[in-house]
């Protein structure tokens, strides 16, 4: 498994993860368009500012995505997904561990972080795995039931 800069068809298989809008919402976070497009889904990504990464096995399968940028000081981790096809293989371990690498070496920054949503208990167990534990943001989080985990 390596990290790849996102193809057009990446982003196509991408948004084909996603059958309604409440469940963009959960992985995007607020502003982004629904119903979308090719143009429409890559503009919200903001892939400009934001470093984005494929996760794609040997054969050049879509594994997962990621997004990674600086936010106080820590490599911030966002928009993490896994294909549904691959969920509970470790891919989302493989995905976090070399975006974090990859991230702090960019950014120059010895710790990362990334938000949660309360509902979803299995990223919150994986991440806790992973070494991130919740911590107080010190600004209003956009999205109710949303936790902040830093990884240190």
């Amino acid at each position: 498994m390596r990290l790849t800069q996102p193809s057009d068809e990446n982003f196509i298989e991408l948004m084909s993860w996603f059958s309604n809008e409440d469940e963009l919402n959960i992985w995007s976070g607020p502003n982004f368009r629904y119903p979308f497009d090719l143009s429409t889904f890559k503009s919200n990504l903001s892939l400009d500012t934001l470093k984005s990464f494929s996760l794609t096995s040997n054969e050049g399968d879509l594994l997962a995505f990621g997004q990674y940028y600086l936010r106080l000081g820590n490599c911030h981790l966002g928009r993490l997904i896994v294909n549904p096809n691959f969920r509970g293989q470790g891919i989302a371990s493989h995905l976090i561990n070399q975006l974090s690498t990859l991230g702090k070496s960019d950014l120059r920054t010895d710790s990362c972080s990334l938000f949660v949503l309360g509902h979803n208990k299995s990223a919150i167990k994986a991440y806790t795995k992973l070494g991130f534990s919740m911590a107080d943001y010190p600004e209003e989080i956009p999205l109710k039931n949303c936790f902040y985990m830093v990884q240190v």
